[in-house]
């Protein structure tokens, strides 16, 4: 009986090695998985970014001098001229002002033209050694004396002259006026807080988003500078709040070479024409943008997993799986990025199933070239 303990003991020793064995090489078998060797290639892009919509010119118009408002020539809302009178300011203090500089140019003038005369005189009874050296420059001194007296009244008309037309408020820009809280009455000055009223020139609107840095960086490395990179791109689309497509395309045409700390991101600017004046300043939209990429790496998003906002592929690496950290522009598509950091010309990738894989499975297939119709 002891005999027959230690066979079964000894049997089971030999059956139990033989499955860890077979277990461990279960463990160690390679999984197939569709593959892709990455190429650049040359993609032509559409992306969407939000959008904020200005006027080209946002004017207010505000009080240069003080006074009662004697008139309100705007309709709110209305279509305005530049140089149109909007509102007037009490003109009877400006113009008498006005009137008594220009009295005083008139004296200045007459005490200028007799402090000429009287230096004539001075210097040809100086010729004739008749007064003094001392006369003489006391002479001088007079006309000098008038001459920047008459400069001084000249100054002052100026200054009234300019202080009378600002008591006609005018527009400065064309546009669409604004609404106002102003009426016939109004006590109005230079320091108030509110202005009289706003202009908006929306015959062309701005439309303001953003770009990341890298991708400004990126374009910039392509076409060699900003000004060329600005050039490069296509007409570009608008899609209002209401998600309605505005029917004008618009173009790019600045692009900030400052980058803002606090988003790293970089200001563009997109100018659209409003000859409906469908577009609305402090409006917001999403400005959708077309341009070409080249020698970029593409890969579909099925060949990624993400961990913590992180973006992750599996390399192939001695056939074994490596989980590789990346860095991707996401296009809008739903269904591929570009890859901007973290992969490599000739790199085999697994393109699908990413996320059931574990770092280390051994990976066999047959690597399908990312470029293949190009």
């Amino acid at each position: 009986m002891r005999y027959l303990k230690i066979a079964v003991l000894g049997l089971c020793a030999v059956i139990g090695m033989t499955s860890c064995k077979q277990k461990a090489q279960g463990q160690m078998e390679a999984v197939t998985y569709p593959l892709l060797k990455v190429f650049p290639e040359d993609r032509s892009l559409s992306v969407s970014y939000s959008a904020v919509i200005e006027g080209k010119q946002d004017v207010e118009v505000r009080p240069q001098v003080s006074g009662f408002v004697t008139d309100v020539l705007v309709k709110e809302g209305a279509k305005v001229k530049k140089g149109q009178t909007l509102f007037v300011i009490d003109t009877i203090p400006y113009a008498a002002a006005y009137r008594q500089a220009k009295a005083a140019v008139a004296t200045a003038e007459a005490q200028l033209a007799t402090a000429e005369l009287s230096l004539e005189g001075s210097e040809d009874l100086y010729a004739d050694k008749v007064i003094s050296d001392f006369e003489l420059q006391t002479a001088r001194n007079s006309y000098n004396s008038a001459v920047a007296a008459l400069r001084q009244a000249e100054a002052a008309e100026a200054s009234a002259a300019q202080n009378l037309s600002y008591a006609i408020v005018k527009s400065p820009v064309n546009g669409s006026a604004g609404m106002t809280s102003v009426r016939v009455g109004a006590l109005v000055s230079a320091s108030m807080a509110e202005p009289l009223i706003s202009v908006s020139d929306n015959s062309q609107m701005y439309v303001y988003f953003s770009l990341p840095e890298k991708e400004v960086l990126s374009m910039t490395r392509q076409y060699g500078s900003i000004d060329n990179t600005v050039d490069s791109f296509q007409p570009v689309s608008l899609t209002m709040a209401d998600g309605s497509t505005y029917e004008h395309q618009g173009h790019i045409d600045v692009i900030s070479r400052i980058v803002d700390k606090g988003t790293g991101a970089v200001s563009v600017r997109a100018v659209f024409d409003n000859p409906d004046g469908r577009l609305m300043s402090g409006g917001s939209g999403r400005v959708n943008v077309s341009y070409d990429r080249t020698d970029c790496i593409v890969i579909p998003q099925e060949a990624t997993y993400e961990i913590q906002d992180k973006i992750f592929v599996y390399k192939v690496i001695d056939g074994k799986a490596v989980s590789s950290e990346i860095k991707v522009f996401r296009l809008n598509n739903g269904r591929e990025y570009i890859v901007e950091s973290g992969l490599s010309e000739g790199d085999v990738i697994v393109s699908e199933g990413a996320g059931l894989l574990r770092e280390g499975t051994p990976i066999t297939g047959t690597p399908v070239n990312s470029n293949e119709g190009e």
